[in-house]
């Protein structure tokens, strides 16, 4: 097994998962999954988590927590405007 390979598709897992990647790169995920047991494994288990994950109802967070953790993550700039 090339190991390289596998290297390759973790770096892009996200964006093959979410159905982001380039045509040409899906291409090869999907070819190397064809022949890689371990890689299939890691991506349908991701598949599965973003599935359950975007089925789980949206937490509500206080608005002066959701301030505090923005700005800890120097996100401010996609904060909703204050009301």
């Amino acid at each position: 097994m090339n190991h390289e390979k596998c290297h390759d598709l973790l770096e892009n897992l996200s964006l093959f998962a979410e159905g982001e990647a380039p045509p040409e790169l899906c291409s090869r995920i999907e070819q190397h999954l064809v022949r890689c047991d371990n890689c299939r494994i890691v991506v349908d288990t991701l598949r599965r988590t973003i599935r359950l994950y975007q089925q789980l109802p949206r937490p509500e967070m206080p608005e002066a927590a959701q301030e505090r953790l923005w700005a800890s993550l120097d996100l401010q700039e996609f904060l909703p405007p204050k009301r």
